[in-house]
C-alpha cells in the first residue's frame, strides 16, 4: 500500500517543446533509478508558462501519431506520469492541460477550469476553459488532478473528493509575490496553507508540484510538497532550485485517519445539491 512519488520541480524552456521533452525523459530516467512509481511534473511543463502567441506552435495532440506524446506514452511504461502541456483538440481549441499516463496509455486528461485573467495573469485571452471535474482510477487507487488556479477554488477539490479521489494531484506555475512581513514569500505561505487545509478537510493525500525559474520578469518559487490525510507535511520542498524530490506515501493512512475523523462518511452531498439549486434559483445571474 506504499507508493513512491516523485516531484520533478523543473525549469522549462519557454516555447521549446523538444528541449522540455528531453528534460522530461531525463527526469523519468532519474526517477526510475530511484524506484519512483508516480512522477508529477508542473503546469505547462512541456512548453513553459508565458506561451501566449506561441500556443498553436507548441500545442500537441493526445494521440500516438504526435511524436512528443508518443515519447511520453512510451516513458509511462516505466512509471506513471502526470505531465503539463497545451492540448489541441480536434476542433483546434487550446487548453492548459494535464495528462495522466500509465503503461503506455492515456488514463485521464484534465483541462484547466479557472483561467486567471487579473494582475500579472492573462490566460483567458489565450486558452479555452475546461468543463469537467472527474476523478479516475489508477493502479494506486482513485485519483483527481487539478491545475494551479483550479485549486484556489474549493469546489473542484470538493467534487473530486465526492467522486472518490483519495489522492489529489496538483500542478502549478505559481510565481513569487512579495514577502509576508517576515522572510517568506507571501504566495508560498498561502499555497501551503491551502494544501494543508485540503489534506485535513478531505482526509486525502495532496501532492503538489510547482515549477521554478524565470519568464518575462516572473520568478517561480518551487516548494513542491506532499501533505498527508492529517494535513501534515511529509515533504515540504526546496525553494527556487530545480530538483527531483521523492517520498513514499502509505495509502493505509487514509483508513487510519478516516476511522478517527469520519468527515467523508458524514458528508451530505444531497443537502449541498439542494441548497445550491435554491441559491441558483434565487440568484439566476
Amino acid at each position: 500500500m506504499r507508493v513512491n512519488v516523485g516531484l520533478a520541480q523543473m525549469y522549462p524552456k519557454i516555447g521549446d517543446v523538444r528541449h522540455n521533452l528531453e528534460k522530461h525523459l531525463a527526469y523519468v530516467e532519474q526517477a526510475a533509478s530511484q524506484n519512483v512509481e508516480l512522477l508529477i511534473f508542473p503546469e505547462l511543463s512541456l512548453t513553459g508558462y508565458q506561451v501566449q502567441d506561441l500556443i498553436p506552435e507548441v500545442a500537441i495532440r493526445t494521440q500516438r501519431d504526435d511524436p512528443t506524446f508518443a515519447a511520453l506514452l512510451d516513458a509511462s511504461r516505466r512509471l506513471d506520469l502526470m505531465v503539463g502541456f497545451v492540448h489541441q483538440d480536434e476542433r483546434r481549441r487550446y487548453y492548459t492541460a494535464a495528462a495522466y499516463l500509465s503503461g503506455g496509455e492515456v488514463v485521464h486528461i484534465h483541462h484547466k477550469i479557472y483561467l486567471p485573467t487579473y494582475g500579472m495573469f492573462d490566460e483567458g485571452r489565450y486558452f479555452d476553459q475546461g468543463e469537467h471535474i472527474r476523478a479516475f482510477n489508477t493502479r494506486f487507487g482513485r485519483v483527481g488532478m487539478l491545475i494551479c488556479e483550479d485549486f484556489w477554488h474549493m469546489s473542484p477539490a470538493y467534487v473530486l473528493w465526492l467522486d472518490g479521489a483519495d489522492v489529489l494531484l496538483f500542478q502549478s506555475a505559481s510565481p513569487s509575490r512579495g514577502l509576508d512581513g517576515g522572510d517568506r514569500l507571501s504566495g508560498t505561505r498561502w499555497v501551503e496553507l491551502v494544501n494543508q487545509a485540503y489534506g485535513s478537510m478531505f482526509t486525502n493525500y495532496v501532492i503538489h508540484c510547482n515549477r521554478v525559474g524565470y519568464e518575462d520578469g516572473k520568478n517561480f518559487w518551487g516548494g513542491s510538497s506532499i501533505v498527508d490525510p492529517n494535513g501534515e507535511f511529509l515533504l515540504n520542498g526546496v525553494y527556487f532550485d530545480e530538483c527531483l524530490l521523492t517520498h513514499s506515501i502509505d495509502l493505509n493512512q487514509l483508513h487510519r485517519t478516516r476511522s478517527r475523523l469520519p468527515l467523508l462518511r458524514d458528508e451530505r452531498p444531497t443537502l449541498v445539491q439542494r441548497e445550491l439549486a435554491r441559491i441558483l434559483s434565487e440568484n439566476p445571474s
